[in-house]
């Protein structure tokens, strides 16, 4: 078993991620969204899943830093968005295979790695 991370090092819920799968021995392959963003490719694979919308940060810093807390960002603009600045991301993004999860979800884990 292999995992994806898709976060930034100054994200806690990204080291945890790492943190977790390291205790179990799984391989984990980090992506730093402040060096590579994700591909629009990848991002769509996670809104297919969990919608556009809960790729969005609305809570963090750089969602607030470019004003977006006082507009309206419909639906449509969100990927684009995102592909233009993956810091708005909910991170971590955590896939393996087809398993997919945003955010930090100990419990979802789980059940990828349990036989």
């Amino acid at each position: 078993m292999e995992v994806q991370i898709f976060g930034t090092k100054s994200c806690n819920e990204s080291k945890k991620a790492l943190r977790f799968f390291k205790e179990r021995r799984i391989k984990t392959h980090f992506v730093d969204l402040k060096d590579r963003p994700a591909s629009p490719g990848e991002l769509k694979r996670f809104a297919d899943r969990f919608g556009a919308e809960a790729l969005l940060d609305r809570n963090g810093k750089q969602f607030r830093e470019r004003g977006l807390h006082v507009a309206h960002v419909p639906e449509a603009r969100i990927l684009p968005l995102l592909a233009d600045d993956p810091l708005l991301l909910t991170t971590p993004l955590v896939r393996s295979g087809n398993h997919l999860t945003i955010g930090w979800d100990e419990a979802k884990w789980k059940t990828w790695i349990t036989p």
